[in-house]
């Protein structure tokens, strides 16, 4: 059974930087996906990066409302994958959740599937707030 651990959420204030890291265990797959979501107060949960982690290495996608401030990357020998934010807005505060794809489902042409049903695996959230 994979489990997902989360790490790294905190305050910051706007124009700050956290990193969230996910390390997983149990997760043997050779070819994955795993990503990051997230959720806001009365709002649904969104995508937000996804990373196909494969020998010759990681492909990445990201939501369009963090393109160019998040990093999503991938440390294989440690099973870890990590998001950077950089830039961040009050419109980034939410819960985020650590994401694996440990059936198959999640990839497609380009990377990773941005549709939260083809992740079977989620860790337990990690908030991050963003203050102005």
């Amino acid at each position: 059974q994979v489990q997902l651990m989360e790490s790294g959420g905190g305050s910051v204030q706007a124009g700050g930087s956290l990193r969230l890291s996910c390390t997983a265990s149990g997760y043997t797959r050779r070819n994955k996906c795993m990503g990051w979501f997230r959720q806001a107060p009365g709002k649904e949960r969104e995508e937000v990066a996804r990373i196909y982690i494969s020998s010759s290495g990681g492909l990445t996608n990201y939501a369009d409302s963090v393109k160019g401030r998040f990093t999503i990357s991938q440390d294989s020998a440690k099973n870890t994958v990590t998001l950077q934010m950089n830039s961040l807005k009050p419109e980034d505060t939410a819960m985020y959740y650590c994401v694996a794809d440990t059936e198959g489902r999640a990839p497609i042409a380009g990377g990773c599937s941005r549709w939260e049903y083809n992740y079977n695996s989620w860790g337990q959230g990690t908030q991050v707030t963003v203050s102005s």
